[in-house]
């Protein structure tokens, strides 16, 4: 049996009953369909950087898609930019800087593969890539057809999908991305970032300038991968930030009075996780057992020594949601997809 840690960010995870790997979409299709035929348990498995896997595995087929390629077109004033769901994000980033090709910049440092990116809407420092995605080809496990689906079709919102919301419907093979051509950045529309690029808000810049002051900020919390910061054995933000009712950040504001906020088109709420664990008692470097809050990012739940337990991380997890919850009445959910375990209530 194949053990799942080593395939994960956080280096936890059980064995796997079975194990194979894709490397091409039609093999990534023929592996899906033969399990789905089958009514074998799968778990279809890209980066690991967004996964937390139970101490006892899976008991089923994980599929590690290893799918390459990526083809480039030009559409008038963009281009539109195909890519494999197996190919790493961070390089995909890199060559669209280096190309000229603007929309993904800010978006620099995360890990994980193209793949995952439509599933979670990924996201960084005022960027998503919702304004760029064109189509996302996928195979419908209902239909057992690959289908091609238009942005507008994906149902995109704050961290969020139709992918995510149904993740045993579709698997994702391929994304296009449009992009413009372009050497500036977008629109700066996060003000640490501008701030540190010293732009206005809404402002633009070298592509490579914002790439650059992009990975100084996620190094600063550990949230650029690497092997020598034990900070970065994380599943990156364990907690989205809570998006509220009027009525819901009526309540928190009576309980904490001027308390960050960003506030959404639809009317409601955002307000930011990290601070409401910070204010709720737990700082940078909290540590229960042997797992701990980073110590660069509130946001992020670390192994860093590499010896914890799925179990270990959870309770941490829960630790930190129940005591948001009390001080504060807000229920943290976790971002990353929980295989076999759960934070339960």
């Amino acid at each position: 049996m194949e053990m799942l840690a080593p395939y994960t960010t956080l280096g936890l995870g059980g064995p796997a009953r079975d194990f194979a790997e894709a490397s091409t979409a039609e093999q990534l299709v023929s592996l899906v369909a033969e399990a789905d035929r089958n009514a074998v348990p799968t778990l279809v498995l890209g980066g690991g950087s967004n996964v937390v896997v139970a101490d006892e595995g899976f008991d089923g087929l994980v599929i590690k898609v290893a799918t390459e390629g990526v083809s480039v077109s030009r559409d008038g004033e963009q281009v539109l930019v195909t890519v494999e769901a197996g190919e790493d994000w961070d390089p995909l980033v890199a060559r669209a800087v280096a190309e000229g090709w603007s929309g993904l910049e800010c978006m620099s440092g995360i890990p994980g593969q193209v793949g995952s990116t439509p599933i979670q809407n990924v996201g960084a420092y005022g960027q998503e890539v919702a304004q760029s995605i064109r189509c996302v080809r996928a195979y419908d496990r209902r239909t057992r057809q690959v289908v091609d689906l238009e942005a507008r079709q994906c149902g995109f919102s704050y961290r969020d999908s139709v992918f995510k919301r149904d993740l045993a419907r579709h698997v994702v093979l391929a994304v296009t991305y449009a992009l413009d051509v372009s050497e500036l950045s977008g629109p700066l529309a996060y003000a640490e970032l501008a701030g540190r690029l010293r732009a206005e808000p809404g402002g633009r810049v070298p592509l490579a300038r914002a790439r650059e002051a992009v990975l100084e900020l996620r190094r600063g919390k550990g949230m650029v991968l690497d092997p020598g910061d034990p900070d970065t054995r994380s599943a990156g933000s364990f907690f989205t930030n809570p998006v509220l009712t009027a009525e819901q950040a009526e309540a928190l504001a009576a309980r904490a009075p001027g308390h960050p906020q960003w506030d959404m088109p639809d009317g409601s709420v955002k307000v930011p996780a990290a601070w409401l664990i910070e204010q709720a008692g737990f700082p940078k470097g909290y540590e229960l057992g042997p797992v701990r809050i980073s110590t660069k990012h509130t946001l992020a739940l670390t192994n860093p020594m590499g010896s914890a337990t799925t179990a270990d991380l959870l309770a941490l997890a829960r630790h930190v949601r129940d005591g948001v919850r009390e001080k504060f009445g807000v229920t943290l959910v976790n971002e990353p997809m929980l295989v076999g375990c759960a934070l339960g209530e």
